[in-house]
């Protein structure tokens, strides 16, 4: 099954994206008449029929209607120092799109490697994602920010930050169906300092294994035991 992604534009028709309507029309070649579900990225999960093909902007006429398809009973955000090589950030957001995940901030540490983010083509890399796994929920994709101000301005109730030294697994301090934020550094690792903050501000010390994993790989994890906790 192919999942589009389109924008209501009348009460019972949605036009799908420029992108989308170029693949259904052109490297599927769908006709008027034909069957396709797309979502918006809020939730919804729609069937409808083509009922006009163009190749630029393809219009369906919408004929059933799914609300909070697929909706989680949890909520996570992590929050992720951006990676020298770009390719592996953009793997961290398909895969934790696929697993599961509705909220990305990249922060930017005293070691960061990277401090410059174009967001637009991370937003086409979830947008993709989302699609490709059958998911109707897009996730929200902050612009960077640094990290000793988003720690004081966040005001999530279950915090967590992962470092290699903490005495408790994620997987016991995670408490199912909460809404959760993991915050977790660069590859040279949180400063003193930043995590004295952290710590100031209510975050739980974790640990995600006794493997000393890539900032990219950290967060597949972290999302995989927050979604396997919720299962």
């Amino acid at each position: 099954m192919n999942l589009f992604f389109g924008n209501i534009i009348l009460d019972g028709f949605a036009l799908l994206t420029e992108e989308d309507s170029a693949h259904c029309i052109r490297v599927l070649r769908m006709k008027s008449g034909h069957e396709v579900f797309f979502t918006d990225g809020n939730g919804n999960f729609y069937t409808g029929t083509i009922s006009d093909p163009d190749p630029k902007k393809c219009q369906i006429r919408i004929a059933e209607t799914k609300q909070e398809y697929g909706k989680k009973n949890y909520s996570l955000h992590i929050a992720i120092a951006p990676t020298k090589n770009i390719d592996r950030l953009e793997w961290f957001l398909e895969k934790a799109t696929e697993i599961g995940i509705d909220e990305i901030t990249p922060v930017i540490c005293q070691r960061s490697e990277r401090r410059v983010l174009k967001t637009e083509r991370l937003n086409k890399v979830l947008l993709s994602a989302m699609k490709q796994s059958l998911k109707t929920y897009l996730p929200k994709l902050n612009e960077p920010v640094a990290l000793d101000k988003f720690i004081s301005e966040n005001t999530t109730e279950h915090k967590y930050i992962c470092l290699m030294n903490a005495e408790d697994h994620l997987k016991n301090k995670l408490i199912s169906s909460e809404n959760s934020l993991v915050l977790i550094g660069p590859e040279g690792d949180f400063t003193e300092t930043e995590i004295a903050l952290t710590r100031q501000h209510n975050f739980i010390p974790v640990s995600l294994g006794k493997s000393r994993l890539r900032t990219e790989t950290a967060g597949i994890v972290a999302a995989s035991i927050v979604s396997l906790l919720n299962q």
